[in-house]
Parts: C-alpha cells; structure tokens; sequence
C-alpha cells in the first residue's frame, strides 16, 4: 500500500511538472497568472533594493536625512532606491510606478532595463515617464508578440486606430489628431499589408473619408472599394486627385480663416468637413519615371504630397504613406516629404539605409531593433515619432476577405463629398448565395 501511495503520488508530481510546462509554452497567459506573476512578485519583492544599487540606479541620501538615520535611527548611511509608489500585476506582465530621487532621470533606469529583466527574470522591461519624477517600469511575463492577442478594450474611437501590439502588451494605436502624417516601410513579406489591413479595418468603422491611391492597379486596394471614397490606380489618375485634395485643403482653410478658428476640430459639429485618410500603397510608383515626358506629373505629384503634408493637418486631411523603400534616392522632394511625416513604423526591410531613413532622424537607437527582425516574425515592426520614443510591435494576423467584409458592413458611413465623386470606385458585387440551378440539365446523346 505504501509503494503503491508513492507510485500515486511521483505520478502526479510528475503530471503537475509536465502539465506547468505545457502551460508556459501552449497558454502562456494562463501560465503567468498561476505561477509566473507570484514568483516575479516575490522575486522583486525580494531583490528591489539590492539590485537597484548593482545597476547603478541608487544615490546617496540628502544631508538631513543621512543626519537622522545616523544620529537618531543609529544605522548606517545607505544609498536611496527609486521609491516605489504601486505594484500592479496584469494579465502579460506586471508595472511598477516609481518615484526618482534626486540625481536619477528616466533615461538612467532605460540604460539598465536589460539588467534588471535578467535579475528579475522577466521577458521585458520598458520604462514609460509618467510625470516630472514619476515612472513605470512595464514588465512583461513572456513574449506578447508570438502570438498577437489584441486587449479588448482596443476599438476605434475618436480619431484613434488600435492597429497592433506592442511589446509591453498595450496596444499600438494610430492618433490621428497627434501624428496626422506617417510613414510605413517594410521589404515584401514584411508583414506591411497587414499592417495596412488591420488600419483600414479600423478607419472603416469612423466617420471619414477614405481616398486609395494603389499604383498597383489598385491589386491591394479593390477589395474595399465599398468603403473608399475614391481609389485612383495609376499615376495621372493619382495626379488629378491630389490637385483636387489641394484645392479641397484651399477651400478648408477659408472656412477656418473664416470662423477665425485654426484647426478643424475647433469648428462647430455642424460645420465641420469630414476628416479624410490618403492611403498610399506604395510611394515609389509616384517618384519613379519612365521617360522624360514623364517629369512634368511627377513634380505636381511630389508638390501636392508636399504642400499636403506640410499643411492639410489643420485642414483634417492626412496622410498614411507605405512603401519598401523611401529616400532621396527617389528623386527630388523625397526627403522633404518624410521630413513632415510625423508616425514612423519600420518593418523587416532588405538593407540597413532602409531602416535608417525611416528611424535614424527620428529614434535613432531604434534602427538596430529594425535591422534584426528575423524573416520568420512577419508582422513585427518597429515603431517611433519624433519624440524619440520608439517600441516593437506586431499587427494581428487579418485576412484580405475580412476585411472586405468590414468595409461592406460599413458602407453606409462613405460620406457625401461632391469633389471626389469623380475617383469614386465601383463597389465589386457581392457573390450570389448558393441556391438551386435555374438551368434544366439535358442528357449527352451520341
């Protein structure tokens, strides 16, 4: 009975080991909420102040309060960690709000977030500045970005597109309002047309325009014809529709300098035109030239992407340009164009000048990350604004049919814009439901 209680009990041992380790590799969530966030826990409860002072990131107290703990406490002076303010564990990880001493900065605890993933044993570590003093340190369990799981809070509202996933586990989302123009770069394969998907997925359920310029004959755009205000699919047909958003801009802003009002959001609900999004499949096929005759619609092109970029913000015109490859190479005016483009998401590109022209006067730490995306993580992309911050991503695999159906179901929030019924696409018809045969069948005689 005794040798038959111990068989019993080594097999469940074993069962519970081996049941732990399928959880951390086939349900990663449910392995961290189990036994991954009370050992990290634990951990950090533990180590806090020790591994502080081994990274660097303690100062030694102030004068009064190195005089209390030796006059009156009769302890030895020790160096004064970062205070801790919150401990909050989540369903990817865990943040800790931080309070800095005197003498530390954001940018010290940043520089040491490898150290301190390794010492706590953690997947991630990303330090986001809350407030002057104040800091978060985002940990995260095990590696979000394997497989995407949007959080499901994480729909389109006010100008807003959650399009993927960062690293921390918070949503990586499209702020019109915040980074109007962007760019989007990625070699093929990369993952950047689901990057577009997953975004366009998002705006067709706001109420804006959508206007497609997909040089490809509109291969990657015609599914969602539906929803699109208008889609040009060559060169001259591109041309005459951004003279006519130029024009359109123009118009605007008289209706601006009008009500004495400098931005569109300001204007009365009543009164305000439709924002617009410029989706732009691929920015080479508007620079590049095949013959002389050619020159003259390539520089009304790059003029009115210019003066759009530089000026259609306040008007409520944006722009989301993709491309593989982006850079003066292109000809003239490509650099000044992706100096006015805000948003920058870097995909796995060919060759390090790629990554460089999207990241390097932006996030210039960020074009190593870009450089080693591996081919086998399409999706993953690297992602930075002119604040300097920059973070990892990846977008949810989308399928080209579901997102078609999005842009059907929400047909019916294509605005009425006069201007642009010239571009404005032939919706495909839609498949017809299976049904019984109309056609009498009549036999094969010799």
């Amino acid at each position: 009975m005794t040798d038959l209680t111990m068989w019993l009990e080594a097999t469940a041992g074993l069962a519970g080991a081996g049941g732990v380790g399928y959880a951390k590799v086939r349900a990663p969530r449910a392995y961290w909420a189990t036994v991954g966030l009370p050992v990290t826990l634990a951990r950090f409860g533990f180590s806090y102040r020790s591994t502080m002072d081994v990274c660097g990131l303690t100062v030694q107290p102030s004068g009064l309060r190195a005089f209390m703990t030796r006059n009156v406490a009769r302890r030895e002076v020790q160096p004064v960690p970062p205070k801790i303010r919150q401990v909050r564990g989540t369903s990817t990880g865990l943040r800790v709000t931080l309070r800095l001493p005197a003498g530390l900065e954001p940018a010290d605890v940043a520089a040491a977030s490898e150290r301190l993933r390794h010492a706590w044993g953690v997947y991630s570590v990303t330090v986001t500045e809350i407030k002057p003093g104040f800091i978060e340190l985002r940990m995260t369990g095990y590696d979000v970005l394997r497989r995407v799981r949007m959080p499901r809070k994480a729909m389109p509202h006010d100008m807003i597109v959650p399009v993927a996933l960062c690293e921390d586990g918070t949503a990586f989302v499209r702020d019109y309002r915040r980074a109007p123009m962007a760019l989007t770069l990625g070699a093929n394969g990369s993952g950047k047309s689901m990057y577009q998907r997953n975004l366009i997925k998002g705006l067709a359920q706001l109420p804006v325009g959508l206007v497609g310029i997909d040089c490809k004959r509109g291969v990657e755009q015609n599914a969602y014809a539906p929803r699109l205000s208008a889609l040009v699919t060559n060169p001259d047909e591109a041309a005459s529709l951004l003279a006519v958003l130029v024009a359109e801009m123009e118009d605007r802003f008289d209706l601006l300098s009008k009500l004495r009002v400098s931005d569109l959001w300001e204007l009365p609900e009543n009164l305000r035109p439709v924002p617009l999004v410029v989706l732009v499949d691929e920015i080479a096929e508007l620079f590049l030239i095949s013959s002389r005759k050619d020159e003259e619609r390539r520089e009304r092109l790059v003029t009115a992407l210019i003066r759009l970029a530089q000026m259609a913000r306040a008007a409520g015109i944006y722009l989301e340009i993709c491309g593989q490859r982006f850079g003066h190479d292109l000809g003239k005016g490509a650099t000044m164009l992706r100096a006015q483009l805000t948003g920058r998401v870097v995909h796995r590109v060919n060759d390090k000048q790629t990554a460089e022209m999207g990241l390097g006067d932006v996030a210039p730490d960020a074009v190593p990350a870009a450089s080693l995306i591996p081919m086998n993580r399409a999706g993953t992309a690297v992602a930075a604004d002119t604040s300097g911050g920059w973070s990892k991503i990846r977008t949810p695999e989308t399928s080209r049919d579901e997102v078609a159906a999005v842009c059907r179901d929400f047909r019916h929030l294509v605005p009425d814009l006069p201007f642009l019924e010239p571009f404005r696409p032939d919706a495909l018809a839609e498949a017809p439901a299976d049904g019984p045969s109309l056609v009498k069948p009549r036999p094969v005689t010799e």
